[in-house]
């Protein structure tokens, strides 16, 4: 039995235990009888929300490793990038460091002779052979550039792997405080490789204070509605050349932090919005969507934070989503 059939299992046995409290309070059973088998129920509801907590928990994880599995390849792709860049850097340098021994010791045995007057015309031609061999000019401007490129393509892998680590980080049974804005930038480049190509990305950080949150649970909801927006939009663009929009904004609202997200993508028809946080309802395509993230999402920002997930839509206009977090959250 998988986690999802294992939290619907429970949440029948809730169900029907709670049917069955129902059944004997109308029943007429005596108050002492009823009373006796609702405290023994009450502890197999408690054992059962428990069980209940713990799958949902194994669920959202699984959804994350899912998630990152899922985003493997571009993230292999956005890291082999850069990597390629410092190698072929690093062999210029190299290459550009073998000339350079040559003209050093040109250069060391013209200082030995000038050290002794014996310098000849012969070590003179030579030296200004082994300068035109190493087209020292050349050097001289390049060779600063490539190392300012290779330190910016490891700083682009670290960025990347510090993301993935930030994002892929198993949940504590401890909330704490986080930076959001840090999060959602995280998140994107994590994800970049599902928009890069069909959207730009622009964002707008506020002043936002720590905010006291399950922070890896937080991060898959980003990441939920990150990849939905640049799935709408590449909806929306088929057969167009011109990358739609992705616009992050953070804000603080009074006691929460707000956080929005809108695409330019293909928007929602009132059928879709009244089902959009459903479990298993997906519009996508087989195999592109399981139609649990935006059901997830709500579960984590309204019932583990206490938070509103909310949202606009238009047909052929695009969606946002506002996510509130309180900066104090009512998490549980």
């Amino acid at each position: 039995m998988n986690v999802e059939e294992r939290l619907a299992a429970a949440q029948r046995t809730i169900a029907a235990l709670m049917r069955r409290v129902e059944q004997q309070a109308a029943s007429g059973e005596t108050a002492f009888s009823v009373l006796e088998q609702n405290i023994a129920l009450e502890h197999v509801i408690a054992e059962k929300t428990r069980e209940l907590e713990a799958r949902r928990r194994e669920l959202l994880q699984a959804q994350k490793l899912e998630s990152v599995g899922r985003l493997a390849s571009g993230i292999a792709h956005e890291i082999n990038t850069p990597v390629q860049f410092v190698n072929d850097n690093v062999q210029f340098l190299q290459l550009a460091f073998g000339d350079l021994v040559g003209l050093f010791e040109k250069h060391r045995q013209l200082r030995d002779a000038a050290a002794t007057g014996q310098v000849s015309p012969e070590l003179l031609r030579e030296v200004d052979e082994a300068e035109r061999a190493a087209d020292l000019g050349y050097l001289l401007e390049h060779v600063p550039k490539a190392v300012a490129r290779s330190v910016e393509g490891l700083e682009r892998v670290a960025t990347i792997v510090r993301s993935l680590k930030e994002f892929a980080h198993p949940e504590g049974k401890e909330r704490g405080e986080a930076d959001l804005n840090r999060a959602l930038a995280s998140t994107l480049t994590v994800a970049r490789n599902e928009y890069r190509y069909v959207a730009k990305v622009e964002t707008d950080y506020g002043e936002l204070p720590a905010v006291w949150c399950f922070l890896s649970e937080l991060n898959q909801v980003f990441l939920n509605v990150i990849v939905n927006a640049a799935h709408a939009i590449e909806e929306a663009r088929r057969g167009e050349g011109e990358l739609g929009l992705i616009r992050v904004v953070t804000r603080r609202d009074g006691d929460s932090v707000k956080i929005s997200v809108s695409d330019t993508g293909t928007g929602m028809s009132p059928a879709i919005q009244e089902r959009i946080f459903d479990p298993f309802f997906t519009t996508k395509e087989v195999g592109k969507g399981t139609g649990q993230g935006l059901a997830i999402a709500r579960t984590v920002v309204v019932d583990k934070h206490g938070g509103t997930l909310t949202f606009d839509s238009a047909v052929g206009r695009g969606t946002t989503f506002h996510i509130r977090i309180p900066i104090g959250s009512t998490a549980r």
